[in-house]
């Protein structure tokens, strides 16, 4: 193996590679977006993070991710904008606002938006950046906080093709696959849709296990036949024992947000003029669960919920 001036050169050329990729403020560092953001430092990018949490600003220092207080500040100097943030309101302040991302001198190329926001919010943002040259696609994710930290991501999307393929690369970084879902507002589409379809397959895992429950049935022994017959989701996978059944509802996705993603697809067929029964029934029953149940629960207490509405008959 050769050493000296010829491993210096090749240590020059990937600091020379590196220094060409664009700068990044990440918006929102929490459960999601540390990590995510790790992975784009780790991947050679320059972050520049925010987020109001001062204990979230100080994990992102440890992964080398410049953390400040205000979006305006984060973005002093930046070719993209990432964000992930609780819901597309959030989004619009934390980019418009007073002391939004472009309230300063900030002028990016590409703004990224990887919340569940909703596709109709994520449209109209997408024409109020476009009236100030800035370009914006969606790309929201599945796969929960393990797969955000080992950047194995599901990114979703939308957006003109030119665009996906600028923004392809930092996405990669995050995630394993990018799925190209249709113009601006089909990724958030996607994710909504996604969403109520795994908050539908909790709910049935779950009531599987007080029904069972109330039979006499293991519910341990639920869960294996579950995983090796036709009832088999993510839910009977890699939760109900994980985080239901050990009671430590600790998955790390809030049941507010998979509320609030099952709304957006709700909202979504009734503008659409789709009649779908179950998805509403599905959206009133994780809406009431939030109200019931105190703030910041996980999703997975959704347990805790069908279980108490069985002594309230």
């Amino acid at each position: 193996m050769s050493v000296g001036f010829e491993t210096k050169a090749q240590e020059d050329d990937m600091t020379a590679e590196k220094s060409d990729l664009p700068k990044i403020t990440f918006l929102g560092l929490g459960q999601m977006g540390l990590p995510m953001a790790a992975n784009l430092v780790s991947a050679g990018y320059r972050v520049q993070g925010c987020d109001l949490s001062e204990a979230a600003r100080l994990q992102a220092s440890k992964a080398g991710i410049l953390a400040s207080t205000t979006p305006v500040e984060a973005a002093s100097q930046t070719d993209i904008i990432i964000t992930i943030l609780p819901n597309g309101g959030i989004v619009r302040e934390a980019l418009l606002g007073a002391h939004g991302a472009l309230a300063g001198n900030a002028q990016p190329s590409l703004v990224i938006d990887m919340s569940s926001s909703a596709p109709t919010e994520t449209i109209a943002l997408g024409g109020d950046l476009e009236a100030r040259g800035i370009v914006l696609m969606d790309a929201p994710v599945s796969g929960g906080r393990k797969r955000a930290i080992d950047g194995s991501l599901t990114i979703m999307a939308g957006g003109a093709d030119a665009v996906i393929t600028q923004a392809e690369p930092a996405l990669l970084a995050m995630g394993e696959r990018v799925f190209r879902c249709g113009g601006l507002g089909a990724g958030h589409a996607m994710k909504a849709i996604n969403n109520y379809v795994s908050g539908a397959g909790a709910v049935a895992a779950m009531e599987a296990v007080v029904l069972g429950r109330s039979f006499g049935l293991d519910p341990e022994k639920m869960v294996d036949i579950l995983n090796v017959s036709t009832g088999r989701n993510n839910t009977t996978e890699a939760k109900l024992r994980q985080f239901v059944l050990s009671e430590s509802y600790a998955s790390g996705f809030g049941l507010g947000l998979m509320a609030k993603d099952i709304g957006i697809a709700a909202d979504l067929a009734e503008a659409q003029g789709v009649k779908l029964p179950t998805l509403r029934a599905m959206a009133a029953l994780w809406r009431d669960a939030a109200v019931v149940l105190k703030e910041g629960s996980d999703h997975t207490e959704m347990f805790r919920y069908l279980v108490r509405a069985q002594s309230k008959e």
